[in-house]
């Protein structure tokens, strides 16, 4: 009988996780009581909320449960657990380094301003690294729904801090709204500044928003960015490139992106020689973590251990992971391999 490996065991960076999203659903739960929130039911429940992104109602319902769920986020306290248990959970699934992205002005308000809360989270990181051993860092996103201008206040404040723990700016929320290259000078400010680029796009619109992250935005990685399987010349482009594309096939599925594991297109980006790495996006919402990406890479696109452990690779060398933890973290992928 053919030995299948433990992908915990398999060494891997973590490069697409948001911040209130990485939250434990019991944890949400004790700080809903703790401040009187009132969940709606599809957070309350045990299984992961029915969600549909394709149109904007679904959208909307989407970001009204991510909303919910952030207003429980209300002190220090509730910071510092969020990272702890984070760094917890993907040290348990085999994480050597974690990105996690979050933009602070979502939390401000509650933490008494942008830079309080901004340095309220990388003191959590920092923390979180140190007594979990996670190699862990921020990237800092701008919100697509805001003015540019707001993302220049971001990419400025992050190019601040990226003595403190920030090694990336990135560019969330609808892609299907705002053009990317509205956001292009608030990128420039924080290349210029030594970070990496890393916006999303290719999930809920087609291939032309991945080529507006690389042709306006200048992007070293793209969150998500699976629907350039849909275009085989910008399917060369970001291989010859080396632009990694953050994938997270549970999150495509849930969000209706694609209808089952299996119609992501996880074979078509590896075979055309994209690099990727694997994430879990909202694990909150979508009821799966790191691990069981690449179970769903193994289980429902016939991936073999060799190719996992490239996936893993693939992973480590996207990351902004000094070049000592990549080189750890890459020899534990092939003493896994040896295994």
């Amino acid at each position: 009988m053919e030995h299948v490996r433990d992908v915990r065991d398999l060494p891997k960076a973590h490069l697409h996780l948001h911040f209130t999203g990485s939250m434990r659903p019991a944890t949400l739960l004790e700080l809903a009581d703790k401040y009187g929130v009132r969940l709606p039911d599809a957070l309350t429940g045990a299984e992961p909320p029915k969600l549909r992104a394709t149109d904007e109602r679904g959208w909307f319902r989407f970001q009204r449960l991510y909303d919910a769920a952030r207003s429980c986020l209300r002190s220090p306290e509730d910071i510092q657990r969020l990272v702890r248990e984070a760094a917890e959970e993907d040290v348990r699934d085999g994480s050597g380094w974690l990105e996690i992205q979050v933009d602070p002005t979502s939390y401000a308000p509650l933490l008494g301003g942008l830079i309080p809360a901004l340095e309220i989270i990388l003191d959590a990181v920092d923390a979180a690294s140190r007594e979990t051993g996670l190699g862990m860092r921020v990237v800092v996103a701008a919100n697509r729904m805001k003015h540019p201008l707001d993302a220049r206040t971001l990419a400025r404040l992050a190019v601040r801090y990226a003595d403190r723990g920030v090694v990336g700016f990135g560019l969330s929320n609808d892609e299907r709204r705002g053009m990317a290259r509205d956001f292009d000078r608030a990128f420039a400010i924080a290349r210029e500044g030594g970070l990496l680029a890393a916006p999303h796009g290719g999930e809920l619109s087609g291939p032309s928003s991945v080529r507006d992250c690389l042709d306006d935005l200048r992007a070293r990685r793209v969150g998500h960015g699976v629907r350039a399987a849909e275009d085989p010349r910008l399917l060369r482009r970001l291989a010859e490139k080396g632009v990694t594309c953050e994938v997270c096939p549970a999150s495509n599925v849930a969000l209706g992106v694609y209808e089952k594991p299996e119609d992501v297109p996880l074979r078509v980006l590896f075979d055309a020689g994209v690099p990727m790495a694997l994430g879990a996006d909202d694990p909150l919402l979508f009821g799966s973590r790191l691990a069981a990406q690449y179970e769903i890479a193994r289980r429902h696109h016939g991936f073999d251990d060799v190719e996992l452990a490239e996936l893993a690779r693939q992973s480590i060398r996207g990351s902004a992971a000094p070049g000592d933890v990549q080189e750890k973290l890459l020899a534990g992928v092939d003493q896994w391999l040896s295994s």
